[in-house]
């Protein structure tokens, strides 16, 4: 099992290790859900330790249906990525889901990664968006792999709340955004349009029932475009947006990092969406 750990291994038995109480909590949750809906678990073993099985008693039911096994402290050090492990591993089947799958459910909110490479920052933006209520991420092709152990455990479980789509194709994606009336921002720290300008703008129209279109509706569908750390968008995908969007900074600060920047363009979406439709009259 520690060779899932790396990448090869993983692709090879399409499993990954989730580590931790947490991450093993909403896997489990995850594989019980499914078994209930008729489909297969996510969980195929679960690995404990006594200690954490007295810390957390729910893991026994939880746990039910995934093969679970009593192991040693010194056995889950050997399979863990972590130098301390908290005394509990599953071994998961892959969850990524195929494009279509989550394009065709009518998403509102979606978090496209294009060439992130740090898997922590992956973990980071998957963990915003499902903070968010976004209904997927996708991943470009070049991206890292979401089944890293250090994106895992960056997710806190969120990996097992929401689809993920895996080596997509950020031009074909754009157009199959299009072609479903979702429309795609391109985060941009020289972006044209000042995100808080137009929150307020929307907020402003929304609660006063004025008809007057915005330059964009963060109500609508969304798809957020996320660049790569060190050079961002690169200027292909910078031309797939219809609007390029810089995150106001108010300080000396150069800029904020990919997680932070991801973070306060979800919610901002996030909050369009869920502003009520006017005042009261």
């Amino acid at each position: 099992m520690a060779k899932l750990a790396g990448r090869p291994a993983r692709l090879k038995r399409g499993q990954f290790l989730a580590e931790g109480p947490q991450a093993v909590r909403e896997a489990l949750k995850l594989h019980q859900q499914r078994l209930a809906a008729g489909a297969p678990g996510v969980v195929t073993e679960v690995f404990a330790s006594e200690g954490c099985l007295d810390r957390f008693p729910e893991f026994e039911e939880l746990a039910e249906g995934a093969n679970a096994r009593l192991a040693t402290d010194d056995v889950l050090a050997a399979m863990a990525d972590t130098v301390n492990p908290q005394g509990i591993i599953a071994v998961c089947r892959f969850v990524d889901v195929p494009l279509e799958e989550v394009l065709d459910a009518g998403p509102r909110l979606i978090a496209v990664l294009c060439q992130v490479r740090d898997p922590g920052n992956a973990g980071t933006v998957l963990r915003a968006a499902d903070s968010a209520g976004a209904d997927a991420v996708i991943l470009t092709g070049s991206s890292v792999d979401i089944y890293n152990p250090k994106a895992v455990r960056s997710t806190a479980g969120s990996l097992f709340h929401l689809p993920v789509v895996l080596g997509a194709d950020v031009t074909e994606l754009a157009a199959a955004c299009r072609a479903r009336g979702i429309g795609i921002l391109a985060a941009d720290g020289y972006g044209s349009l000042n995100l808080d300008a137009l929150q307020d703008e929307n907020a402003r129209r929304r609660l006063t029932g004025e008809s007057t279109p915005s330059e964009y509706d963060l109500e609508k569908p969304t798809a957020w475009l996320f660049g790569n750390e060190a050079q961002g968008l690169s200027r292909a995908e910078l031309d797939l947006a219809d609007h390029r969007v810089a995150v106001p900074v108010y300080g000396a600060a150069e800029s904020l990092n990919l997680g932070t920047a991801a973070t306060v363009c979800l919610y901002a979406s996030a909050r369009s969406q869920h502003l009520p439709a006017a005042l009261p009259g």
